[in-house]
C-alpha cells in the first residue's frame, strides 16, 4: 500500500475513534450526574422530618 494512502487511512480511523470517545464521555457524564441526583433525592427523603407518628405501610 502506498504510504500516503496508509497515512490517510490512519488519520480517518483516528478521527472516528475520537468522535466515538467523545460520545462515550458525554454519556458517562450524564449517567454520573443522574446517579448523584438520585442519591441526593434519596438522602433528602430519608432525612426529611415526617411529623407523623406511628408506622407507615410499605408498598410492595
Amino acid at each position: 500500500m502506498h504510504a500516503d494512502i496508509h497515512l490517510r487511512l490512519h488519520e480517518l480511523r483516528a478521527e472516528e475513534l475520537r468522535t466515538e470517545a467523545a460520545r462515550h464521555v458525554r454519556r458517562e457524564r450524564l449517567r454520573t450526574q443522574l446517579g448523584w441526583a438520585l442519591v441526593e433525592l434519596g438522602l433528602r427523603l430519608l432525612l426529611q422530618p415526617s411529623g407523623r407518628t406511628g408506622r407507615r405501610a410499605l408498598l410492595v
